[in-house]
């Protein structure tokens, strides 16, 4: 699960930085940020398949998912680098190449159900991407409210434009679960399903929203402090909906 999660992680922020306004940004931002994914993409190699067994099936067999995750760390590092020039252009080469590999290796980090039904598989396949989409521009628009603290002179634009990634994300997580609550062929009978459920529903996706929205009040009184601090909280809240998520879905055998 750690690994899935920091591969999730990892492809939600790249997505993030290749849709957010990247030049009213310091390149400082996105040196720190591609350290970041180095130490996740480490230690996702580390505890890949980890909880699951060697023998779990993915759509991505595990040798060629290590591979690709030592590959991210390579780029990070060298994108690091690059930021730390200023090479903006080149710096772009490194989101997008990261993008598509952490791309594979959320694919190749979550393990199929046991059922093969085309239905099942393609719901996998946009749960994974929802919940990247969700955690990393939760845990990005946080570091960026943090980085205001010091680049005091940059626009709000981005920070902004963040809040509406945010906001977008947990309505398509919405929308998404709610598919999968809604085909799930098992029944949610068990207590403790119940519960996981719910934590999942008010924490990870109706906190969010709550969260975006305050955010985007915040922000109309340009108190960057404040709304990373609600920021916070958000992240909090995303990564006990989706721990539950997970949980859940791997105990009911399809995604919820």
């Amino acid at each position: 699960m750690i690994s899935l999660f920091c591969c999730r992680l990892i492809c939600g922020a790249a997505m993030c930085w290749a849709l957010m306004p990247r030049q009213l940004v310091t390149a400082g931002f996105f040196r720190i940020q591609h350290l970041v994914v180095l130490g996740l993409s480490v230690l996702a190699t580390m505890t890949l398949s980890a909880g699951y067994g060697p023998e779990a099936e993915t759509l991505i067999p595990s040798g060629v998912t290590r591979g690709v995750l030592i590959t991210i760390a390579v780029v990070a590092y060298v994108g690091s680098v690059i930021w730390t020039l200023g090479r903006r252009r080149l710096g772009l080469g490194s989101i997008l190449l990261i993008l598509g590999l952490s791309c594979l290796a959320v694919l190749g980090s979550q393990p199929l159900f046991t059922t093969s039904a085309e239905l099942t598989r393609t719901l996998v396949v946009v749960s994974e991407f929802t919940s990247a989409w969700l955690i990393g521009t939760a845990v990005t628009g946080m570091l960026l409210g943090h980085w205001y603290l010091t680049a005091t002179s940059m626009s709000l634009t981005p920070l902004i434009r963040l809040n509406q990634f945010f906001l977008s994300a947990s309505v398509l997580r919405a929308v998404v679960v709610g598919v999968g609550l809604a085909t799930c062929p098992s029944s949610l009978s068990d207590t403790t399903h119940l519960i996981w459920l719910l934590l999942r529903w008010l924490s990870g996706i109706l906190g969010p929203f709550v969260m975006s929205l305050l955010i985007w009040r915040i922000l109309k009184y340009r108190n960057t402090q404040s709304a990373t601090g609600v920021w916070f909280a958000g992240v909090i809240l995303v990564f006990m909906g989706e721990m539950a998520a997970t949980l859940l879905s791997n105990e009911v055998g399809y995604p919820l």
